[in-house]
């Protein structure tokens, strides 16, 4: 380029005059505004090469940088995508097992609630059989309490006036296992009013027979009573038990579908990566 100006510059320049006259007729000469254009695009072109060389070397730079960031990063991956690949496979598996479990809770859950209900139901049937025969029992009983009463204080006679005695002698009638044929008989008659003054001596007896009825009726209420609070006792146990065992499930199913949403969502972020 300088050699090329400098050939130009030569041409133009007179090789005779003086010196004054040839600088100016250099300032007047076009091929002197071709040179000055020349040297600025020289310039311009030097200034161009000079940042394409910077830009080049930075460039260059960010590629040895970058490229061993790059492999790094691809070592990793390759290091990586094995261990993610079987956690993705452990963590499906451990998904479906949980939504197994959760089918299972699910269905153990609900028998419970089954169970309470059967048993509930039972029991209050249990419990109305039980309030009929105490008050059977109960209403015999004093029946029986006061015809020995009455007889022990001598007043047979009123007593079997009374709506107690009628009850007492269709127990009797009604419940032939409760009494020998001889000992019904007998207290039928009495209850009957068929006795006359010979049989004063009697009401001993009577008094006797009812007094064995009226344990055997007290024993066999205690007994009822005792089997009644066993069973009350036998469904609070089981009302503890499943409620229990419902609260578990029910705090496990809740904490298994909250793990279900977390594991959901890690898997396919696993498989992302």
């Amino acid at each position: 380029m300088n050699t090329i100006i400098l050939f130009v510059v030569m041409a133009a320049v007179p090789a005779h005059g003086d010196s004054a006259v040839q600088a100016t007729d250099v300032a007047a000469n076009p091929i002197r505004k071709v040179v000055n254009m020349l040297q600025a695009m020289e310039k311009k072109v030097q200034a161009e090469g000079a940042k394409e060389v910077e830009l080049y070397d930075k460039f260059m730079c960010y590629c040895k940088g970058s490229g061993g960031t790059l492999g790094a990063s691809i070592a990793a991956a390759d290091t990586k995508v094995p261990q993610v690949s079987s956690d993705i496979s452990e963590g499906e598996a451990q998904l479906a097992q949980l939504k197994e479990d959760l089918k299972r809770h699910q269905v153990d859950r609900a028998s419970a609630k089954a169970a309470i209900a059967s048993a509930t139901s039972l029991r209050e049937k249990d419990a109305a059989s039980f309030a009929t025969e105490k008050a059977e029992y109960t209403a015999n009983i004093d029946a029986m309490a006061s015809a020995i009463s009455a007889i022990t204080k001598g007043m047979s006679g009123a007593f079997l006036q009374t709506n107690t005695a009628k009850q007492l002698q269709k127990l009797i009638m009604n419940k032939p296992d409760l009494l020998t044929d001889f000992d019904r008989e007998a207290v039928v008659s009495f209850l009957s009013g068929g006795q006359g003054a010979e049989y004063v001596p009697a009401s001993g007896e009577i008094t006797g027979i009812l007094k064995e009825m009226k344990d055997t009726m007290s024993k066999s209420l205690a007994e009822s009573e005792a089997q009644e609070a066993d069973s009350v006792k036998s469904y609070e146990e089981l009302m503890s038990a499943k409620n229990k065992e419902i609260a578990a499930l029910t705090k496990s199913i809740e904490s298994k579908t909250v793990r279900v949403g977390e594991l959901a969502v890690e898997i396919v972020q696993m498989k992302n990566d």
